[in-house]
């Protein structure tokens, strides 16, 4: 007999699996909550999402002192940089957010079970015992159904083994003691160019190497070449078609063989952060012995429920197939548990946001010119510069874009991306019209107060008609 019976265990406490557990709870649920960490939130609070947008905010607040307040009449001696308070602001940030989340617990009466989470059994009436190891001691924990929702850790690249000093993933990178005097950058997808951009402010060579021909190779091609062309600007060097060949190590630092094509170059660096994607994580929680398999790229197929093969054994966030987003893994929390309970719950996946969260940074959502191309779907482009904006033009920050792509005829938003200030808050405009189906006219219809960055998302809508009035 199990030590604790619950209508539901949710093992994983990230943005998914926190989320899933507090609606479970909301809906009349009683709910246990399986974390090994001595923190909530997964590694988006812990070792993602929340600590570099902490460190993108403050690196860019020093580039801004150093290089733009004198143009704003704002004079100041050079500022210095240091780096103890800033990674102490961080963790910060990182410990209220995760502190909130114990709290939302306690709250809603959902048990946090500290250890790793396995499945051990499945039990007559269709419910699960689940074996919670934390140290030397073990428990079980009985559940009705039991939701999957472990997330994902970097994946690691032949050559390059993270050792957590010298070749790092993300995690290490949010946490350098000391600006790196040459940081190689293995991977062009956002976590890369993300923690590249945050090193370059702060004073590092930093080059990019990626073995595609762009980065962001899912983004919007104009949206791509443009971050590039920022990230350049900002000093930041790019190495794209190009493989890590070979690393030595000679006096403390790395010698790296970087290979293009048939040219061959040698550079010398003091960290490697590999940022080349993400696995799930999905090892040591039974599934095999549960008879779920796994599909080509390590992940869990689920039905529409978020029900695997198992019944009454549900999965959500990284685990299962689609962007490795926290927010879609909140998305699918929420539905999961919903069903679960008798609710008309889905996910809206052609309406998931992407954000970069670089400066400028760059958000898309929906179809890009690219795939509506080779989906041979006509339609029409509207764009809109910053540089044509009143408030970008104030803020001095007006580098950028916003396109918007229309079906022809009908008008129906498909896709808007946008590179620019803001951009992370601006696309949430575009999810919500095209989560109503919206079109360019309504978007052009409706008042944007003024001056505001969101006027650029009407001007682009306008274009899209061919009637923009200040572009």
């Amino acid at each position: 007999m199990s030590d604790q019976q619950f209508d539901l265990i949710v093992i994983g406490a990230g943005p998914g699996g926190y989320v899933a557990a507090i609606r479970g709870a909301q809906l009349g649920m009683k709910v246990a909550v399986v974390e090994q960490r001595e923190s909530l939130g997964g590694v988006c609070l812990n070792e993602g999402c929340i600590p570099s947008k902490a460190l993108l905010d403050s690196s860019e607040l020093f580039a801004l002192a150093r290089d733009k307040f004198a143009g704003h009449g704002i004079l100041v001696d050079p500022p210095r940089l240091d780096l103890s308070k800033m990674m102490a602001r961080k963790s910060d940030v990182v410990k209220k957010l995760t502190d909130g989340v114990a709290f939302l617990f306690k709250k809603n009466g959902v048990a946090w079970v500290r250890g790793t989470g396995k499945l051990a059994r499945r039990l007559g009436y269709g419910g699960y015992e689940v074996e919670v190891t934390a140290g030397e001691s073990v428990t079980t924990i009985e559940g009705k159904r039991v939701l999957l929702a472990t997330g994902s850790t970097a994946a690691s690249i032949p050559g390059l083994k993270f050792d957590g000093r010298n070749v790092v993933s993300a995690r290490e990178a949010l946490s350098f003691t000391a600006v790196p005097e040459h940081l190689l950058v293995v991977g062009g997808g956002y976590i890369g160019l993300e923690l590249g951009s945050v090193w370059r402010r702060l004073g590092a060579k930093v080059t990019v190497v990626d073995i595609l021909p762009k980065v962001l190779p899912a983004s919007d091609g104009q949206i791509a070449e443009a971050l590039v062309r920022s990230l350049k600007k900002l000093g930041m060097t790019f190495r794209l078609g190009t493989k890590v060949e070979e690393v030595s190590y000679e006096d403390g630092r790395m010698k790296v063989v970087l290979v293009t094509g048939e040219n061959r170059e040698e550079i010398v660096c003091d960290k490697i952060l590999v940022a080349a994607g993400r696995r799930a994580l999905t090892a040591g929680l039974g599934l095999e012995e549960m008879g779920v398999k796994l599909d080509a790229t390590g992940r869990i197929n689920v039905d529409a429920a978020y029900q695997t093969t198992a019944a009454g054994l549900y999965a959500i966030g990284d685990l299962v197939p689609g962007p490795m987003l926290a927010h879609k893994a909140s998305e699918e929390g929420v539905a999961a548990v919903e069903q679960m309970a008798g609710h008309a719950a889905v996910v809206e996946y052609g309406y998931i946001p992407g954000v970069v969260y670089t400066w400028p940074e760059a958000a898309s959502v929906g179809k890009t010119e690219e795939q509506l191309k080779e989906e041979g779907i006509s339609y029409n482009a509207g764009r809109f510069n910053f540089m044509g904006n009143g408030r970008a033009r104030a803020m001095d920050e007006t580098e950028g874009f916003v396109k918007v792509l229309a079906q022809a005829g009908s008008g129906k938003i498909l896709g808007v991306h946008i590179i620019g200030p803001r951009a992370s808050d601006l696309i949430a405009e575009a999810v919500t019209v095209m989560a109503f189906q919206g079109t360019a006219e309504d978007i052009a219809l409706i008042c944007h107060a003024h001056p505001t960055l969101s006027e650029a998302m009407k001007e682009a809508a306008l274009d899209v008609m061919q009637r923009a009035i200040h572009g």
